[in-house]
């Protein structure tokens, strides 16, 4: 049975800042990984709705903040023909709603703005490590950037400063 895209119930995640909330599937204790923690390759290719049930595309990769160990952004793929003149997009991970259940994720946004999304074609990427062009991204689709709530939860061991001058006991 399909679970209707307006109304689910979620399973008690509480997103974060760098989240994606979890729906659509009871919290397992002792049998396997899954919701909370997957491995992101059984991410790769999961399509992705919007809020009326329309696809919008899938996911091809899942991009890392090596930095900050959070997950950035999931690269979403939209349009063309057998992946032929596909346009890709950074969503950010808070973004995104994983819908555990049916195994896709929600994007709260309609076929027109995501079409009228910052894009990039999949020989040419973006520089997404640059703040400018991140923030934008962000802005576009109404979500916290990940790395502002970094500033009061970062292990002050793993600073900068700290790993090019060890403390000394």
């Amino acid at each position: 049975m399909t679970t209707p895209i307006n109304s689910y119930s979620t399973t008690g995640t509480t997103p974060t800042a760098s989240g994606a909330p979890i729906v659509g599937a009871e919290r397992r204790r002792s049998d396997g990984p899954g919701p909370d923690v997957m491995d992101a390759a059984t991410l790769d290719g999961d399509t992705v709705v919007n809020s009326s049930g329309e696809d919008l595309g899938k996911i091809e990769a899942i991009m890392l903040d090596i930095t900050s160990g959070r997950i950035a952004y999931a690269v979403l793929s939209f349009g063309g023909f057998l992946g032929m003149g596909s346009k890709y997009f950074a969503i950010p991970w808070s973004a995104l709603t994983l819908d555990a259940g049916e195994k896709r994720f929600i994007l709260g946004v309609s076929k027109d703005q995501l079409e009228n999304a910052p894009g990039f074609d999949k020989d040419h990427w973006p520089a997404m490590a640059d703040r400018t062009w991140a923030t934008q991204v962000h802005t576009y689709y109404n979500v916290t950037p990940y790395w502002e709530d970094l500033d009061n939860t970062r292990d002050s061991r793993s600073t900068p400063d700290n790993l090019t001058n060890p403390r000394v006991y």
